[in-house]
């Protein structure tokens, strides 16, 4: 007897450890796990993994980079009152995955516009030298390109018949009226006839100075001489020496390289930066730490197809008498915008470009956060003006952002699965795809420690192995 009464208090007391150590185990929290309770605590549906949604899991684990799956949770996905609209992201997860935050302040924009510009010629400080007869050149004094002359200097001499005969004309009126008395009343007239054949030899070109030396010599010369018209640079030269030349041909071109044009490509979301009179600066890659002074003269009214940009016209003066900036160079343009304004802006890198759309993500506190719909202006420094979406002293999340959208579209993409299921029957579930689900039946307790994608038993294979015996 009494040896019964002690083993029944053996088996009592194994039983009892068996029973404390079983609860143990049941009741012991996976690592990473939400806390539930018997009063309706969070309870986690699944965990989804942070860099691609579409994958879940039962079971809490990591994913391929080694960070946590996010829990997502039953009747909502924070301990707190939901947001409208708004996205919960545990807290511990956030700080793991480099959420930070920042708060949105009213900040003095300006804009510093560093570009590329060519320089070229002046358009206009051109002058064509053209031939207004026909002739041959008889001498021809400027003989290569890129030779500088000075306003006045003979660049050639035309023999030209046509202009011989004005000559003519020219000293034959002369005479004429040098033989009539003054109070004659044929003086008008001859009067009027060596006009005539002075305005012609001036129609030719032949300066003052030449038709005075023609009236003092009293003779035609067998060629008459052009002289440039202005000082310059000659950068084209169309003909030679001996060449015959014929009314409207082009001779010659002179360039005025006192001042040249800097054309500048500005990009289309600079355009508001820049404005006629702004001052410039360039630098010259053959001449390190020279700067030149400019001023932006005109904005061109259409943009390049290929490039998309707009040319800004920048005026330069050539210092000293001194060409620095030559056609065709390249020099290195700073704009410092004078254009200053007070605005609220945020971080570039805080904002998500999606295409067709702007959104910033909104930290709520306590782990909640809403993606809202912005609408930005110009952009300077670093910094992206805003003009409706947010307000100064909300707080904005400014790196891994795409972890919370991610969860915002997933959350949208669920609803609305959800709501399609609903319409066509009741009983729909809500959860995305899991990648493995819980074991079932004995070892349940070791659920928690299942591989993810371990399929399930077939349990209506041993149902049908049940009703055949």
């Amino acid at each position: 007897m009494k040896r019964s009464a002690f083993l029944y208090a053996v088996v009592a007391v194994v039983s009892a450890a068996a029973g404390l150590g079983l609860g143990a185990l049941v009741l012991r929290r996976p690592a990473g796990a939400p806390m539930t309770s018997a009063s309706g605590e969070r309870k986690a549906l699944y965990y989804r993994d942070p860099m691609n949604p579409s994958r879940t899991s039962p079971v809490p684990r990591k994913d391929e980079m080694g960070m946590d799956y996010v829990p997502v949770y039953e009747g909502g996905d924070g301990a707190g009152a939901a947001a409208p609209g708004g996205v919960y992201v545990d807290p511990r997860m956030a700080q793991n995955s480099g959420v930070r935050v920042e708060e949105v302040r009213v900040r003095r924009m300006s804009k510093v516009i560093r570009t590329v510009g060519q320089v070229t010629y002046d358009e206009r400080r051109l002058q064509n030298v053209n031939a207004k007869v026909m002739g041959w050149i008889d001498r021809l004094y400027v003989d290569f390109t890129g030779k500088p002359v000075r306003r006045g200097d003979p660049l050639m001499a035309i023999y030209s018949p046509t202009l011989f005969s004005t000559q003519q004309d020219y000293l034959l009126a002369i005479r004429n009226r040098s033989a009539l008395a003054r109070d004659t009343p044929l003086r008008a007239e001859a009067d009027a006839l060596v006009d005539a054949a002075r305005q012609r030899l001036l129609y030719f070109d032949i300066p003052e100075s030449d038709i005075g030396k023609l009236e003092r010599r009293g003779a035609p010369t067998k060629t008459l001489t052009v002289r440039s018209p202005v000082d310059g640079y000659v950068v084209e030269k169309s003909v030679v020496q001996g060449a015959q030349v014929t009314p409207g041909m082009p001779l010659l071109k002179i360039a005025d390289l006192s001042s040249v044009w800097v054309l500048a490509d500005i990009y289309e979301y600079e355009l508001p930066w820049v404005a006629t009179g702004q001052q410039a600066t360039m630098e010259l890659p053959y001449a390190p730490g020279t700067t030149l002074e400019g001023r932006v003269a005109y904005v061109y009214p259409y943009l390049a197809g290929e490039t998309r940009t707009v040319k800004v016209r920048i005026e330069v003066r050539n210092p000293g008498g001194r060409i620095q900036l030559k056609p065709d160079m390249y020099a290195t343009v700073t704009i410092r915008s004078p254009i200053v304004r007070e605005t609220v802006a945020v971080p570039e890198q805080a904002v998500i470009r999606t295409g067709e759309r702007s959104v910033g993500i909104v930290a709520l506190g306590g782990g909640w956060f809403e993606p809202r719909d912005l609408k930005l202006g110009v952009t300077a420094d670093g910094y992206a003006e805003v003009l409706a979406g947010l307000e100064a002293g909300e707080q904005l999340v400014t790196s891994s952002q795409f972890l919370i959208d991610s969860e915002s579209n997933l959350r949208s993409a669920v609803a609305g699965m959800g709501a399609h299921e609903g319409m066509q029957g009741a009983g729909g579930s809500t959860s995305p795809r899991t990648d493995s689900a819980p074991a079932a039946g004995r070892g349940g307790a070791h659920a928690g420690h299942e591989v993810e994608g371990r399929k399930p038993p077939d349990r209506s294979a041993e149902h049908d192995a049940h009703e055949g015996k």
